[in-house]
């Protein structure tokens, strides 16, 4: 159940990537504390490529990101997309014990909380859903 809810999770994370103009990963929320579309997007990719290396050492190792222009669309779909694959690709074949198992959650929430977020910058931006999100989350 919890490999089936990464899938999802990443799937929904990827319809928004696509939907999404290039120019709107420079939005920010107007007048509140706050990064860029593009900077969450590079939160998620960090976590997904960090949390990997968790599973695959049986403990943190570290927060490191691919991903270097925050501003590019391409750049961005194929870091979803990489890491996307490199997740779900290793956690179809492993057996998880429970630490593993544990940072996958970890994972899991993090990419929910961030759809979260994202939610109020699409909001806050006057940009749409694409149809994933809205049957997802009723937006």
């Amino acid at each position: 159940m919890l490999k089936k809810k990464v899938k999802r999770a990443f799937a929904l994370t990827q319809d928004l990537v696509e939907y999404l103009e290039e120019s709107s990963l420079k939005l920010k929320l107007s007048g509140l504390p706050s990064n860029t579309i593009g900077e969450q997007l590079w939160c998620m990719i960090g976590a997904r490529e960090s949390y990997l290396q968790a599973i695959k050492h049986n403990g943190w190792v570290n927060f490191s990101c691919s991903l270097k222009d925050t501003t590019s669309k391409k750049d961005v779909v194929n870091a979803i997309l990489t890491s996307s694959k490199d997740v779900l690709d290793y956690i179809q074949e492993a057996v998880l014990n429970e630490t593993q198992e544990e940072f996958l959650h970890e994972l899991l929430e993090h990419e929910v909380m961030h759809h979260g977020q994202l939610i109020r910058f699409m909001y806050g931006n006057k940009l749409g859903f694409p149809k994933s999100w809205s049957d997802r989350y009723t937006v």
